[in-house]
């Protein structure tokens, strides 16, 4: 018997006193850091929330096994925001897809949640009306010739059934109910809400296709109303990706369980408090960009030199010598080691060991510039 099989369904039950200091905590560390993220301005907290949904975006997919090219998704969620980016790049309606359902998630946090929304969620993640190879039903709940929807493992001939959805005789009744109590106010906390929403929509698995991803825009959403605001600071996404053994470990034992849920909203709170966390490495970057160009705008560098911090600012592989430089910039070698060289008197960029033919050179770290004083030095 699965979980939808049990007499009770879909009547979920918990242990409110296991789960009040796990929910005490995620929701502390989420006010401290959504605190942390008010007093900042504007063009920062635009920034990290860039970051994040790019993130989302990225590590929903990669949940699914499917990689997207992170370049594309940042142009993507930049045009739609009205973000400019000094490297806009062409992309594939495979990101424009997921993109549009996440931002529409989260950014339209208020509107409600209907079928019919949830049918364009699932029109824009499948464009081509087919998931790889294999034609499927897109936008409308899965039909009952597409047979038995399960979750396997394991080469052909040999899998492992994990997990069984309802028949699709059901799914009428079982989203009209789900998307019902969505749409309720029950006084839930809005984190305990996003940890149900997401365990009950992900085990209906209305959808031939894309379950996991709308159930975690549906997550999404549960947790911007529970913010108060479109901006997203913290990726539950990145931290179900870094988890996702225990997260398919957690879904499994729960689907196969009773309606208890509380071992599974006990591991959703401590992922989620994770997630928090971990946002903070993101706002230490967004910090730190901030307060390099604080330093250096007072006096301020050429274009090509403003180009290059920039990319090595975001995530540049590798060191830049004064090929790449001439390279980026369009210009020629001696333009650009004479660029590089005043930056290295500023202080900006750091010459790395070694030198001749090898010579490379580093951006200036947090640490570094934090222990500068005054910081990068003037012309």
């Amino acid at each position: 018997m699965w979980i939808y099989d049990k007499k009770d369904w879909p009547n979920f039950i918990w242990d409110d006193k296991a789960l009040a200091s796990l929910l005490a905590e995620a929701r502390h560390r989420q006010g401290r850091l959504l605190g942390k993220m008010e007093a900042l301005g504007f063009p920062i907290r635009q920034e990290a929330s860039l970051n994040t949904l790019i993130t989302d975006v990225v590590n929903s997919s990669a949940i699914e096994g499917e990689r997207l090219d992170t370049d594309e998704v940042r142009s993507s969620i930049a045009r739609r925001l009205g973000i400019p980016l000094q490297n806009d790049k062409p992309v594939g309606r495979d990101v424009e897809g997921i993109v549009e359902m996440m931002l529409d998630a989260t950014q339209n946090f208020d509107q409600a949640l209907t079928a019919e929304r949830l049918f364009d969620w699932h029109a824009a993640l499948f464009p081509t009306g087919r998931s790889g190879m294999h034609r499927i039903t897109v936008g409308a709940w899965r039909p009952a010739e597409a047979g038995p929807m399960q979750v396997v493992s394991g080469p052909i001939g040999h899998e492992s059934v994990h997990y069984e959805a309802p028949e699709a005789s059901r799914l009428d009744t079982e989203m009209t109910k789900f998307l019902a109590w969505f749409e309720t106010d029950l006084k839930l906390d809005p984190v305990l809400k996003a940890g149900i929403a997401h365990l009950w929509f992900v085990t209906i698995h209305p959808f031939e296709d894309g379950n996991g991803r709308i159930a975690r825009a549906i997550a999404d959403m549960a947790l911007a109303r529970a913010d108060k605001t479109s901006s997203r600071f913290y990726s539950m996404s990145r931290q179900v990706e870094q988890e996702r053994n225990a997260y398919y470990t957690q879904l499994e034992r729960q689907q196969r369980g009773s309606v208890d849920i509380t071992s599974w909203l006990s591991w959703f709170l401590n992922c989620f408090s994770r997630a928090v966390v971990n946002a903070e490495e993101t706002l230490s970057s967004v910090l730190f960009k901030a307060e390099l160009w604080n330093r250096i705008n007072p006096d301020p560098v050429n274009e090509r030199q403003r180009l290059i911090i920039n990319r090595m600012l975001d995530n540049f592989k590798g060191h830049m010598t004064t090929s790449k430089y001439a390279k980026c910039t369009k210009c020629s070698s001696d333009t650009a080691l004479r660029d590089m060289r005043e930056l290295v008197a500023r202080n900006i960029l750091i010459q790395n060991p070694g030198g001749g033919r090898s010579t490379s050179y580093r951006l200036i770290s947090a640490e570094e510039l934090e222990q500068s004083g005054d910081g990068v030095k003037r012309k």
